[in-house]
């Protein structure tokens, strides 16, 4: 199996379980706290074609920078859309997991599953 990271918020329950979902099936995944280390804009652009999901459908609405910087806006390109979640990594959905080739979001955990 190709190596395994995951995209990890350890305060979001989701990202906690899918965590212990790998770690259950034997993964030992390598684990990013995309707070604290958020991905390049290279990186995000490769998770984005992996998943086959525009910046907007991966972003959390909700949070207050997709407010603040007016980010729901229609006139705001894929480009701008990416820099916000890249200077704003809280924007991520999460948990994302990477593994041999693919991507997915674990919302369910069992979403990752169908990695291997």
């Amino acid at each position: 199996m190709n190596k395994v990271t995951i995209y990890h918020n350890p305060r979001c329950s989701k990202s906690r379980q899918t965590l212990t979902l790998l770690q259950e099936r034997g993964v030992a995944p390598n684990v990013i706290e995309y707070l604290q280390t958020p991905p390049s804009r290279d990186e995000l652009a490769e998770i984005l074609t992996l998943l086959e999901l525009t910046p907007r459908e991966l972003m959390r609405k909700k949070e207050a920078p997709y407010i603040e910087h007016n980010l729901g806006e229609a006139t705001m390109s894929d480009a701008d859309l990416i820099d916000a979640m890249v200077n704003n990594p809280i924007l991520i959905e999460r948990p994302i997991v990477l593994a041999n080739g693919k991507a997915v979001i674990g919302r369910p955990p069992e979403n990752v599953l169908a990695l291997f």
